[in-house]
């Protein structure tokens, strides 16, 4: 998969900038999704070995990857979607801003736009959906890794402001550790309401 096929397809019909966009976040009880958008050059010579699918990472391979990936690319971009807007407009609508957000905050700008899953975005740019995309793909493959790597270092952050709900240990996912915080201090301020309702009694940490 480390190998840029889809791109060298594009760059062949014309497209000089294809973008991979990728999110990590959408499933969590708290904290941001968070996407990203990258531009990788498609030389054999500056190809990144090893780039894939972040969940079949470890953490030191996925931040060693990024390191290169952000030292590599002709641009990359990340956004986040706070947990505020995640409950306003639903996680599929917030996911589709963040990409649409990381994609024009690249510069240079992209001319082709490739996303993991079955996604739309509100681009004035071609855009080619592909399903399984971070695992095929490998500007997609990519952009999950900077995504991955950036939330997971965020959420580190977040428990040692919120240290009762582990979120350096389940980045927000609905862990036992984790919902049994949730019912015992209540929520605090990055869980997302629309996804605790099952067993939030409305009580927030103060």
């Amino acid at each position: 998969m480390d190998s840029p096929t889809y791109e060298r397809e594009y760059a062949a019909k014309g497209y000089a900038a294809v973008a991979g966009v990728d999110e990590v976040g959408r499933g969590p009880l708290a904290g941001p999704v968070v996407c990203a958008a990258v531009i990788l050059p498609i030389e054999e010579e500056r190809r990144i070995l090893g780039v894939n699918d972040s969940k079949k990472l470890t953490a030191r391979r996925r931040e060693l990857l990024a390191e290169r990936i952000r030292e590599t690319a002709h641009a990359y971009a990340i956004s986040e979607v706070d947990a505020e807007t995640i409950d306003r407009i639903n996680i599929l609508q917030a996911t589709r801003l963040g990409m649409k957000r990381a994609v024009e905050s690249l510069s240079p700008p992209a001319d082709m736009v490739l996303v993991d899953g079955v996604m739309t975005l509100d681009l004035a740019l071609p855009v080619r959906s592909i399903v399984k995309g971070d695992a095929l793909v490998y500007s997609i493959g990519a952009a999950s890794i900077l995504a991955k790597v950036y939330r997971d270092a965020l959420m580190k952050k977040f428990a040692e402001e919120f240290p009762e709900y582990g979120f350096d240990r389940n980045a927000g996912y609905g862990t036992k550790e984790h919902i049994d915080a949730i019912r015992e201090v209540g929520i605090c301020r990055i869980h997302r309401r629309t996804f605790v309702k099952n067993f939030w009694d409305g009580k927030v940490r103060t």
